[in-house]
């Protein structure tokens, strides 16, 4: 979905955005049945926690420096290929309600695009892709992440939630 932004050999290489922290937890992927049923395939162990219509990782407690790595992280990269969740497929880019409304921010620990122009970034979302996420994000809901202040805006949706 990045593909015309973003170097997927880059992501490979990285995958920081598939190991979480105690203070990041809050940022793993939601999963639909299809995609928590072919990690279960894969993964008997994981295990899931229902999340308005879709489904989450349960990760439990975690010490100050303990890390959760996403089970579908494999040494390749992620065993779900193209299955990805949309979280994923749309990462760095996050949809957040905002009082009320809904926009499109963007995880600043991704370097490769958060070092971008701006108006890279922005022209990128209004090509499609913003048009992509709020669409999807109004069949799927649970996608939305409240909004956290260090990530910053790119673009608000036209019309309020």
């Amino acid at each position: 979905m990045l593909k015309k932004i973003l170097n997927s050999g880059t992501c490979a290489e990285c995958r920081l955005c598939c190991v979480f922290d105690r203070y990041d937890v809050w940022e793993t992927p939601v999963f639909t049945e299809k995609i928590r049923d072919i990690i279960l395939d894969s993964k008997p162990g994981t295990e899931f926690v229902s999340k308005d219509g879709g489904y989450i990782f349960k990760v439990g407690n975690l010490s100050d420096d303990g890390l959760f790595s996403c089970p579908a992280l494999t040494e390749t990269g992620c065993m779900l290929g193209d299955e990805k969740p949309f979280d994923c497929r749309i990462w760095p880019y996050r949809i957040m309600e905002i009082n009320g409304r809904r926009a499109i921010t963007i995880a600043s620990i991704c370097e490769e695009l958060y070092n971008r122009p701006l108006s890279q970034l922005v022209e990128f979302l209004k090509d499609g892709l913003a048009d992509e996420i709020f669409s999807y994000a109004d069949s799927h809901p649970e996608i939305v992440k409240p909004y956290y202040d260090s990530y910053p805006v790119l673009l608000f949706e036209k019309k309020p939630l």
